[in-house]
């Protein structure tokens, strides 16, 4: 079993593409990790660190044909994350928040799993297998 860890503080979320051609991606699928963190590490400077300056913690792993992806952040935390990952949910609607942010991660990526502590922090953990749709894709035009 073949893996690898990758640890960055944002702003370096440039890295990440380079991080997954082990796993030779496809351009979609890089397209959609990215979107998926970038929603991710919104959320934590809208919600959790409320605009200010601070750090966020993007931990990478590939292990076999998965790339898992923890977002983490030490702000205020989530009181309710059932409620939270709601389409359309958002406590900040004077900033024109569409509260589509954890649908859109879902939508992209394989697995979600939110924990959060409220005056603690955040951590969104990810996980995607690559090649998913290559594989169908060989063996239905075989």
């Amino acid at each position: 079993m073949k893996c690898r860890l990758f640890l960055i503080v944002i702003p370096r979320m440039n890295h990440l593409p380079a991080f997954m051609t082990s796993l030779n991606p496809t351009v979609e699928e890089v397209a959609d990790v990215k979107t998926a963190v970038s929603e991710a590490v919104t959320n934590a400077v809208i919600h959790g660190y409320e605009c200010r300056v601070e750090k966020i913690f993007l931990r990478c792993t590939t292990c076999e044909d998965t790339l898992e992806i923890e977002v983490e952040d030490h702000g205020k935390g989530i009181e309710d994350v059932t409620k939270a990952m709601e389409p359309l949910f958002t406590t900040r609607p004077e900033l024109d928040r569409s509260g589509m942010g954890f649908s859109f991660m879902t939508a992209f990526m394989d697995q979600v799993e939110v924990s959060s502590e409220p005056g603690k922090g955040t951590i969104v953990k990810m996980k995607k297998t690559i090649g998913k749709g290559r594989k169908i894709w060989t063996t239905q035009s075989l």
